[in-house]
């Protein structure tokens, strides 16, 4: 498998249509496509940025943050994120809008976030927008990948610069919950969909459905989009990222558990570590030493340890910024060396003055860190 895709592009976007309403343009630095990912270091022990000598702590006011690892406020749900740069494309689940976002330094107040698309989206229960992907070749070709829920079926769609979202897959069973899914690249031609399973077991279980799947799509672009079960037995989705190597972590949750599973690179899935208690598994991303998660229960964010070959968990996960921010659900790798995420506090939690927002959450030193 490739190893991930660019961190820096130059694009200019517009994304208006029918379906897309709403636009924006934003430029980046650029560098080649599907390059290495931002590391999370794990004992690089990244730090706050600080006042500047001689200038006044962050101004208050509404919708500005204190917290200098705050990056974007007053937002609806977040749901997943992706990084662009210094910057990051976010995903507001209900609103179905995808806002850019840009950390500033300590004294100065967060931008609102700029808004770069916004789809038609079913927002209701656990729907809506679920999870965004950037092209491999973003940097010349400006698209966007998105997982959504309408009225009728959970699908994946295309966004580009100027013409009009493109079906990707769709017929994705819809529920009343579990319509969450989630996307990432395998290589720069494969396309791994994590589909929830609607609130229906049997759908997971089910040859007939793509409920509850973790499917392959061969050349998403090609217009020829027959997907490839490479697993089953999927819950609630969470999410699926890289583990650094040549294979993949993905998370669900069911009746029974929260998962984390591993994707090897020959297809087989296999479970790394369990949770009881329903913690609320989501958001990941890979560390060198194993893999962040994202709880929207235990309102922390889990540093997870693996063996470096076999993949398995053997010590309990770290969580550190736990009940700092409430509940967390997507989440990235930054290129400051943090892990980004987002919250969903008006979404069942209880919101406070500047949710939602797009918080950066330091890994300190040692091979998890700990409790803030």
């Amino acid at each position: 498998m490739s190893s991930v895709f660019a961190a820096r592009v130059v694009v200019g976007l517009a994304v208006c249509t029918a379906l897309v309403a709403g636009c924006a343009r934003f430029d980046e630095s650029a560098s080649s496509p599907f390059t290495e990912e931002p590391t999370v270091g794990l004992d690089a022990e990244p730090k706050p940025p600080e006042d500047p000598p001689g200038q006044a702590p962050r101004p208050t006011g509404p919708c500005i943050d204190p917290d200098p690892n705050v990056i974007a406020t007053c937002m609806d749900s977040g749901a997943g994120l992706v990084g662009l740069g210094e910057r990051a494309l976010v995903a507001e689940r209900r609103t179905g809008r995808i806002l850019a976002v840009t950390p500033v330094d300590a004294s100065t107040p967060q931008p609102p976030p700029e808004e770069v698309a916004s789809l038609a989206v079913d927002g209701s229960g656990d729907g809506g927008i679920s999870d965004l992907v950037l092209s491999p070749t973003f940097g010349e070709d400006g698209l966007i990948y998105a997982y959504i829920t309408t009225g009728s079926d959970n699908r994946v769609v295309r966004l580009s610069r100027n013409g009009a979202p493109k079906e990707i897959l769709t017929g994705i069973p819809k529920g009343t919950t579990g319509n969450r899914g989630a996307l990432e690249w395998a290589t720069p031609s494969q396309l791994m969909v994590l589909t929830g399973d609607a609130g229906r077991p049997g759908a997971a279980a089910d040859p007939a459905s793509l409920g509850g799947k973790l499917l392959r799509l061969d050349s998403p672009s090609s217009g020829t989009n027959t997907p490839q079960v490479v697993a089953s037995g999927i819950g609630s989705a969470g999410d699926i990222c890289r583990d650094g190597k040549d294979g993949m972590w993905v998370t669900d949750r069911t009746a029974a558990e929260d998962r984390l599973q591993h994707l090897s690179p020959d297809g087989n899935l296999t479970v790394s570590w369990t949770w009881p208690d329903h913690p609320g598994a989501g958001g990941c991303t890979g560390t060198p030493d194993g893999v962040a998660v994202a709880m929207s229960e235990a309102k922390a964010l889990a540093v997870v340890t693996a063996d470096p070959n076999t993949y398995a968990v053997t010590a309990d996960p770290t969580l550190i910024s736990q009940d700092k921010y409430g509940k967390l659900l997507g989440a990235t790798a930054g290129a400051d060396g943090t892990v980004w995420v987002t919250t969903i506090n008006k979404s069942g939690g209880e919101p406070g003055e500047f949710d939602d927002r797009v918080v950066r959450i330091p890994l300190t030193g040692g091979s998890a860190g700990g409790p803030d």
